[in-house]
């Protein structure tokens, strides 16, 4: 092999395990981290550039930890990803990048993050070191309680919301949010458990956790959840303190209304729940519920005095 060989094989050896530790990153599901922008939203500080700027360096933050935990987990889980239908084309389980890469890359995106956070506020630091620890807790040992796994995953979500408000120096996010961000993750969480034990066929054995869940309890559970978000919303768009004096907020509800049916349907009829981050990014109609419902609550919070 000539040295202009050489190099061009090594150059795309290196492209391709670039591509691979940015595939095992799941950028996709980065759009789990624009929960950090709740409180730039609903704190009315939409259009203060400082402040969105310091929310987008809390995106990025939460962005890096979730990278790093999804490569410790893929490592850990690679044994058991080779066994799932899909999970075994994952890079780490199909062997395209090896485990010490895997774990030093996730070491080095957790320090950059948690660096970035505690120097731009101690409070959020603490926040983030809570997130971190927890997931890493969660791939290790707290997936396989029942019940608790989900829980952790929804306490990712607030947490993220906690940042948020942190970052912006938040006087009108109502502790309403908190509970609705939290049974709305619930609702992600107890869904995407139950799309997961359908595509197994009730076989369990690539994901030992499943075993302990069935698909009528989880629809139980998510009928519990389902409304006590509804509720929750409800209660914070007319209850909340500083909201529009008029109530305005209360145009929002059918749009979180057709969201969560919207996506029950997708579970349900579509079995397309395994992956609440695809739906995100394919569903057009979910798409625009979102959209409808900002737009509504921009309007609602910007264009009324508060009561």
């Amino acid at each position: 092999m000539s040295v202009n060989q050489d190099a061009t094989a090594r150059q795309s050896g290196f492209m391709a395990t670039a591509r691979s530790l940015l595939r095992s990153m799941r950028p996709r599901q980065w759009t789990k981290n624009g929960f950090v922008f709740a409180a730039l939203l609903f704190d009315s500080k939409l259009f203060q550039l400082n402040y969105v700027l310091i929310s987008l360096l809390g995106f990025a933050v939460f962005c890096l930890l979730s990278s790093a935990v999804y490569l410790i987990n893929d490592v850990v889980d690679a044994p058991a990803d080779r066994l799932h239908p899909t999970k075994r084309n994952r890079p780490i389980a199909r062997g395209d990048i090896p485990t010490s890469l895997a774990i030093g890359w996730a070491a080095l995106l957790a320090l950059v993050a948690l660096a970035a956070a505690f120097a731009q506020d101690p409070g959020f630091g603490m926040l983030g070191l809570v997130y971190f620890v927890s997931t890493v807790l969660y791939t290790f040992v707290l997936k396989h309680l029942v019940i608790v796994d989900v829980l952790i995953i929804a306490l990712g979500f607030v947490l993220r919301v906690g940042g948020g408000a942190i970052l912006v120096d938040a006087v009108r996010f109502s502790p309403w949010m908190y509970v609705c961000m939290l049974l709305l993750a619930l609702l992600l969480g107890f869904g995407k458990r139950r799309q997961e034990l359908v595509e197994l066929d009730g076989n369990a054995s690539t994901r030992a956790i499943l075993s302990e869940y069935s698909v009528p309890l989880l629809d139980q559970i998510i009928s519990i959840v389902t409304g006590a978000t509804l509720v929750a919303y409800a209660f914070y768009t007319f209850s909340a303190p500083q909201l529009p004096a008029n109530h305005a907020m209360m145009l929002t509800i059918p749009f979180v209304m057709y969201g969560v049916f919207r996506y029950l349907y997708l579970v349900h009829v579509k079995g397309a729940g395994g992956a609440p981050d695809e739906i995100l990014l394919t569903d057009r109609p979910l798409q625009l519920s979102i959209a409808l419902w900002a737009l509504t609550a921009i309007i609602a919070l910007y264009a009324f005095p508060p009561g």
